[in-house]
């Protein structure tokens, strides 16, 4: 099911979204290399995967979401940043239920498109609205965030600046959000992301969560990280990092 929040996304234009029909002939520059990576993406891409632009560099590779859902799959999940569904859509195979927030109604819907491709409608609420104003309605075991990283510009700076560069707003802001719906929040973050803000943010609150910083590998080449914030009974060493080949 799809519902809006009233007042709750600001007016954007209409953006074009493609089926994969038309896709292989009007392709922009910008997205050619995308279009060669389009099955690890999605692998039933040909089945009529939407997308629009923004989708093509934002989704998540489909064996990296995979990963996230074998690790976090179980209880009521808060995608908050849906995008097209790639997240979505494997939490749904897993998990009781998710609710899908997207602040742009056509991201939405793409997403509840692709869901229904992959089979997996029935276990997703879509919620057309902006996270931070609809938070305090939501209740889960587990929050995840793929936050918009800024466009493919990110991987041009040395490190990333989780405060300043990830939209719509400041990391540690999204945070201490997410930490009062949910006892887990996850966050998938660019790979130059700067790992002292982390842990700076399980200090954040109180009393202070625990993080496990995970590096998340396709075909060799590191493309992201993930943190898995805890909250915790009892304080102890806060911080593990492993790396995690997908």
């Amino acid at each position: 099911s799809v519902r809006s929040e009233p007042g709750s996304y600001h007016h954007q234009k209409e953006k074009e979204t493609h089926s994969c029909q038309d896709l292989a002939e009007n392709i922009s520059n910008d997205i050619a290399k995308y279009w060669n990576q389009r099955y690890s993406l999605f692998s039933l891409f040909d089945s009529g995967i939407k997308m629009d632009e923004e989708g093509w560099f934002s989704v998540t590779p489909e064996p990296i979401a995979k990963h996230h859902a074998s690790r976090v799959g179980a209880g009521i999940l808060i995608d908050c940043f849906t995008g097209v569904g790639g997240n979505t859509i494997q939490f749904a195979a897993k998990c009781n239920h998710v609710f899908a927030v997207d602040i742009d109604p056509q991201k939405i819907d793409c997403a509840q498109h692709n869901a229904t491709v992959y089979g997996v409608n029935d276990h997703i609420d879509f919620i057309i609205g902006d996270f931070i104003r609809i938070a305090p309605h939501l209740k889960g075991e587990t929050v995840f965030m793929s936050p918009p990283w800024g466009g493919p510009d990110y991987a041009k700076v040395d490190v990333y600046d989780i405060k300043t560069m990830l939209k719509p707003c400041d990391g540690y802001h999204l945070f201490k959000v997410a930490t009062a719906i949910a006892s887990r929040v996850v966050m998938f973050l660019p790979r130059n992301s700067d790992l002292d803000q982390l842990a700076d943010m399980c200090l954040s609150v109180d009393p202070p969560w625990a993080v496990e910083v995970e590096k998340n590998y396709l075909n060799g080449k590191l493309k992201a990280i993930t943190a898995y914030f805890e909250e915790q009974n009892s304080v102890d060493d806060n911080c593990i990092f492993r790396g995690q080949r997908r």
